[in-house]
């Protein structure tokens, strides 16, 4: 599933493809994502220019001229790829997940500009476009979520706020979206790696050392993966010809059984399965 980085990446991608653009076409292939596509959604789109692309957490927010909004969450395998009429892209893909190239099904939505088409892709359908209709639909509907990780919200105060009275790994927490938004499992190993904190340890037991630790190293890894374009898996370049680059850089994720990167620790990473996830840490420095 992509995390916060990876959307983030899309976002950038999207923003630059698609700002002040006017949408000529919609066309659905299959209304039957997560949420099913309402009806009027071709209706929503069509003749509207692309203020922008923002992004809260792993969703995507298209600004409409008319102040409305289309909201996309990828979900666990959803694309967006980027298609030039005029001209044979190599890769479509605005990421640097998946497959580089336009594939042959799973093909839902394509959004048509005068020069380039916008397809989402998705296998598994647990994606989904929303329509909202002004700022304060929107801003509701977020509130089940917690702050990102770069707000100032996301500090020591609220930290200990929230996990009073709570019975859950550390590893568990990071990756519930009511606590913070955009951290998956990815992102969850290796930011509890840097900070020397057992991913199996509950969070009564954390230190308010430790505590701010995981904060400030939230930021760090996020912005990391961000600058870096994000956590490929799979090797291969987006449509600007960019690899990401962030999978070379990780310190514990499926790294399994491999010697531990921290200097001067001589622990092997071992993996184990917290809440249905797989988790990945070195049991000599993380503890």
């Amino acid at each position: 599933m992509p995390e916060l980085p990876e959307v983030e990446i899309v976002r950038q991608s999207l923003d630059k493809k698609i700002r002040q653009k006017k949408v000529k076409k919609v066309i659905i292939r299959n209304k039957n994502l997560r949420f099913k596509i309402p009806y009027i959604f071709k209706k929503f789109l069509e003749n509207k220019i692309i203020n922008k692309v923002s992004r809260f957490s792993k969703y995507i927010i298209v600004h409409l001229s008319n102040n409305e909004f289309c909201l996309i969450h990828l979900g666990m395998s959803g694309t967006i790829h980027f298609d030039e009429f005029r001209k044979k892209n190599n890769f479509t893909n605005l990421s640097f997940y998946s497959s580089p190239f336009l594939p042959k099904k799973h093909n839902h939505v394509e959004i048509i500009f005068d020069d380039f088409r916008i397809i989402y892709n998705d296998p598994r359908r647990f994606g989904f476009f929303q329509i909202i209709k002004n700022s304060k639909v929107l801003e509701k509907r977020f509130l089940h979520l917690g702050p990102e990780p770069f707000e100032k919200k996301f500090n020591l105060k609220y930290f200990l706020q929230f996990i009073r009275d709570k019975k859950k790994t550390i590893k568990d927490l990071l990756i519930d979206q009511k606590f913070v938004s955009g951290i998956g499992n990815i992102y969850a190993n290796e930011i509890l790696f840097i900070s020397k904190v057992d991913p199996q340890k509950k969070i009564k037991l954390l230190s308010k050392k430790e505590c701010i630790k995981i904060i400030s190293n939230s930021k760090k890894v996020l912005l990391d993966a961000i600058k870096k374009g994000g956590s490929s898996i799979r090797n291969f370049k987006n449509t600007d010809g960019i690899q990401g680059s962030f999978q070379d850089n990780f310190k514990v994720y499926h790294r399994e059984g491999m010697n531990c990167k921290r200097l001067n620790c001589n622990g092997k990473i071992i993996k184990k399965i917290i809440t249905n996830r797989s988790t990945f840490f070195c049991k000599f420095c993380q503890n």
